[in-house]
């Protein structure tokens, strides 16, 4: 069985409040299960309760935990949850971190690592006692035994940043947050008409590397961040709108999608009417909204 669970959902910062507590203010944090196999996406502010669960009840259980956690990008909202991810300080805890490299001047552990230094918190990266590997990848496909594997795709972000897909005895989940569609960036009339050409088709090009890489997935989670009246005042920042996930999605054999990373000024109610839209009008692939705690089965 391949699930996955909700532990942050929320995009840019963490919003505590009155007004964020139906959808959650945590910052990015999935926590996927292939059967009793324990993976997990982003370490935002999310990990805090997500440690503090795994403590109470996989650790419990088998006496450590063992997992695999697999980095989109090293933005601060996806990885903040790190120095309070309780299990990093238990000894015997098994902890593998896969992500892209974002600085060839800095790796994966130093940039997560250097959180844990006197200026920003109290207790230091070396004095952690869980076994922690790091692990940089790109474009690849890991085979991670048992049935299980992952595939990364580079997505469009201001900073590396990788889609993840798992897949696991012929369910999968795709991951395709921190992301906006590809854009032709030949467009002004000071270049000429071959490179609006070629600009053109290299967008479409991406375009569909992203459709092919989602294509019959059981699951997506996809970036909405904005509205499409929203996105036009942001574009370039890295993100989408529900409208542009929709169209992604529509022709690609999707069974779930669900939107993700909201932005922090939507409100509960904002968000509830995004998400009772969509239920209204679209029938050929179920649509859901993020919420903290959502548990969905591929």
């Amino acid at each position: 069985m391949l699930t996955v669970r909700f532990w942050g959902v929320r995009g840019s910062l963490p919003t505590p409040g009155i007004d964020t507590v139906i959808y959650g203010g945590n910052t990015s944090c999935l926590e996927i299960r292939a059967d009793e196999r324990l993976l997990i996406v982003d370490l935002g502010s999310g990990a805090r309760p997500l440690g503090d669960w795994l403590m109470k009840n996989d650790f419990a259980k088998y006496g450590k935990i063992k997992a695999d956690i697999f980095l989109t990008h090293t933005h601060w909202d996806h990885i903040m949850g790190f120095p309070m991810f309780n299990p990093v300080y238990v000894p015997g805890n098994e902890l593998r971190i896969t992500g892209p490299v974002t600085l060839e001047s800095e790796n994966l552990k130093s940039v997560i690592g250097n959180q844990l230094s006197y200026q920003y918190w109290p207790v230091r990266a070396d004095e952690l006692s869980a076994n922690i590997e790091y692990n940089e990848i790109k474009e690849t496909t890991l085979n991670l035994g048992d049935g299980l594997s992952v595939t990364s795709k580079f997505l469009n972000h201001p900073i590396f940043c990788l889609g993840f897909r798992f897949n696991y005895k012929g369910k999968s989940i795709a991951t395709v947050f921190d992301h906006e569609p590809y854009r032709n960036l030949f467009t002004s009339e000071n270049d000429d008409e071959e490179a609006q050409k070629e600009g053109e088709e290299a967008a479409a090009e991406e375009n569909e590397k992203i459709k092919d890489f989602i294509k019959g997935a059981d699951i997506v989670i996809h970036d909405a961040q904005y509205t499409n009246n929203e996105y036009t005042k942001r574009i370039g920042w890295g993100h989408s709108s529900n409208e542009q996930g929709v169209e992604l999605t529509k022709d690609a054999g999707v069974k779930k999608l669900v939107f993700y990373h909201h932005e922090p000024q939507h409100t509960d109610k904002e968000l509830e009417e995004i998400e009772k839209s969509y239920a209204q009008t679209n029938r050929h692939m179920e649509i859901i909204m993020a919420k903290e705690g959502l548990t969905l089965q591929a």
